[in-house]
């Protein structure tokens, strides 16, 4: 069976922290014929975040955290990508082309995202509202990996946590992750967070005044089970770190 379009887990967890995972999928519905692109490229980083799904999972379980997951590749159509940018659904993605997203009309546009991308963010919208309603304390983190190398270039990072307007929980968690030694983190690395690049951190988080960032791992660190376990540790012991001076602001 395909994915759910969206699926949430523990959506009444206490912890401050709401997590998501925007590519956590490389499922392609059958009505798009695999996009035109061979297998093997489906299981590489151009399709989902490696990784990502099962890291989130297990921050969602240690930290007792909502988590909202898209069930979507993101050559469909990208869930942290604002619509219409050509990052949103891309015709050639790093040096692959993309047959199946090429001279694509309008309609189909639409359709993509009235299908995929807008019931992703309708439920994260609206647990972010239950929370604001009840006001309750949120923090939004979405959890992405990264490639070790992209284009030529060798990345020297682990891990990176990109933000914007949340500079006192970026900040907290460079130095939380960091603070568990041997690791070379990323301040606003390897990406940065760009109001025509990103949708999760400008729209759900600081458009609304909620604490947002990212947080990239180097995916050839969680391809395993042991690593994944490994960097949830990590990651965990960070966040639950960083929430007294991230509330504290707010």
């Amino acid at each position: 069976m395909p994915p759910p379009v969206v699926t949430a887990i523990n959506e009444g967890g206490v912890s401050p922290y709401v997590l998501l995972c925007e590519h956590a999928s490389n499922h392609v519905p059958d009505r798009y014929a695999g996009l035109g692109v061979a297998a093997p490229d489906m299981e590489r980083h151009i399709a989902w975040d490696i990784g990502a799904a099962e890291l989130a999972q297990h921050l969602s379980r240690r930290l007792d955290a909502p988590l909202f997951l898209s069930g979507i590749s993101r050559l469909v159509i990208d869930c942290n990508r604002p619509l219409g940018t050509p990052t949103s659904i891309p015709s050639i993605s790093e040096s692959t082309p993309i047959p199946g997203n090429q001279g694509l009309s309008d309609a189909e546009r639409d359709y993509r995202a009235s299908a995929y991308f807008t019931p992703f963010q309708d439920r994260v919208r609206a647990a972010l509202d239950r929370r604001t309603r009840a006001g309750t304390p949120t923090i939004l983190i979405g959890i992405h990996s990264f490639t070790p190398v992209f284009h030529g270039v060798v990345r020297p990072w682990h891990a990176g946590v990109l933000y914007a307007q949340a500079t006192t929980l970026g900040h907290a968690l460079v130095a939380g992750i960091e603070a568990g030694g041997g690791v070379c983190v990323g301040d606003n690395e390897p990406y940065q967070i760009l109001p025509d690049e990103d949708h999760t951190v400008p729209v759900h988080g600081d458009a609304r005044g909620i604490p947002a960032a990212l947080i990239e791992v180097r995916q050839d660190l969680v391809a395993s089970s042991e690593g994944v376990l490994a960097w949830a540790g990590r990651l965990a012991a960070a966040l639950s770190g960083a929430v007294p001076s991230v509330l504290t602001r707010h």
